[in-house]
């Protein structure tokens, strides 16, 4: 399940942003690889606001999307941003075989039933991709409205660079769908590069889109960034980073 982009450690790095007002109370902001352990609930809210409108009729209602996205996390597929401690932003990424979103076809029918849940699992089928050799595919960012346009998206996605290159990747890759600009932009900032777009009307009506636009970053490419902040913290993994305070808003980062 991958709509477009959104533990303990031996080191870490630092970068420092600018600004202090948050919108949320000024506070440093963390930058770390796994999701920590409690936050399951909390990430998969963060991610239905961000992949509600797409994911929505595949796994409505939201009251019980929420609980299966939080049930079926992979944590150590995950990139988070923390303020204050509390969970702000996360990027998920695939490596391996796995991805931050997970779910079985029989946890689908398990939870949906059968009747409801084979159709469910068409539509989940449109979200699926497969990296190719030597990529690393970003497979959602997901970013708290209280600190959108302050860096933290550009943060996450450093970091998921980062990963990339300690597993030997050659680029990172991700999909983008038309009706989102802003992100697209995002990724362009940070050195993303469209590569083709695949046209799908047929999911407009049902989904909302009608376009998904294939982007590549080659490894080692490091993107422009505002007065919102810097690149995220590289380090090992499970490295948990401070990235200090994220900066005022801005209308070019999420």
């Amino acid at each position: 399940m991958a709509p477009d982009a959104t533990s303990t450690g031996t080191g870490t790095g630092t970068a420092k942003g600018g600004g202090t007002d948050t919108g949320t109370g000024a506070g440093q902001v963390t930058v770390r690889r796994g999701l920590p352990a409690g936050a399951e609930r909390r990430a998969a809210e963060l991610y239905w606001d961000a992949f509600g409108r797409k994911l929505g009729p595949a796994l409505n209602p939201p009251e019980k999307a929420v609980p299966f996205i939080a049930a079926h996390l992979n944590a150590d597929r995950a990139v988070c941003a923390l303020l204050d401690g509390r969970l702000v932003g996360l990027a998920g990424y695939q490596l391996d075989g796995s991805a931050l979103t997970g779910g079985s076809a029989g946890a689908v029918l398990r939870a949906y039933g059968r009747l409801r849940g084979l159709h469910r699992l068409l539509l989940l089928a449109l979200f699926e991709r497969r990296p190719a050799p030597g990529q690393l595919v970003m497979d959602g960012i997901a970013v708290d409205p209280g600190v959108r346009g302050r860096g933290v998206g550009s943060l996450l996605i450093e970091e998921v660079a980062a990963v990339a290159a300690e597993q030997d990747c050659r680029e990172v890759r991700l999909d983008v769908i038309d009706t989102n600009p802003r992100a697209r932009a995002l990724y362009e900032r940070r050195g993303f590069a469209a590569v083709r777009t695949e046209r799908t009307p047929y999911t407009r009506a049902l989904l909302g889109f009608g376009a998904v636009t294939t982007m590549h970053r080659p490894v080692g490419a490091v993107g422009t960034i505002g007065a919102s902040g810097t690149g995220g913290a590289a380090g090992a993994a499970g490295t948990v980073g401070t990235v200090g305070t994220v900066g005022t808003r801005g209308a070019k980062d999420l």
